[in-house]
């Protein structure tokens, strides 16, 4: 698993009927102490970004966590779709070394 945030929506009107009805979003990598890798998603590298699929009801600027490779397609949402990342959890709370390095009630 990582740990990313929902930087944006992709939108595709043609795609595989497999991945009909399925929200696409777009997740920057997070490092521990919730700031993004690779910079600023203007300028930021494309390796600090996926598109992921949404199996939790995340939205817009959430931090969540996501996985990649064949372990996305082990959610009931991705379950024989061709994904290679899922969004699996919103994130509440994180906590490192004994001091809250996130919290989400705080930081909306």
């Amino acid at each position: 698993m990582k740990l990313g945030k929902v930087v944006g929506t992709v939108v595709a009107s043609r795609k595989d009927e497999k991945l009909e009805g399925l929200r696409l979003y777009m997740v920057q990598d997070l490092s521990l102490a919730h700031s993004a890798k690779g910079g600023e998603w203007k300028t930021a590298s494309k390796d600090a970004f996926v598109v992921a699929v949404d199996s939790v009801g995340a939205g817009v600027g959430e931090t969540v966590l996501y996985a990649s490779g064949s372990s996305a397609r082990q959610t009931r949402a991705t379950d024989g779709r061709p994904v290679d990342a899922v969004i699996m959890a919103i994130v509440d709370t994180i906590d490192v070394s004994g001091a809250v390095a996130f919290d989400k009630s705080r930081d909306e």
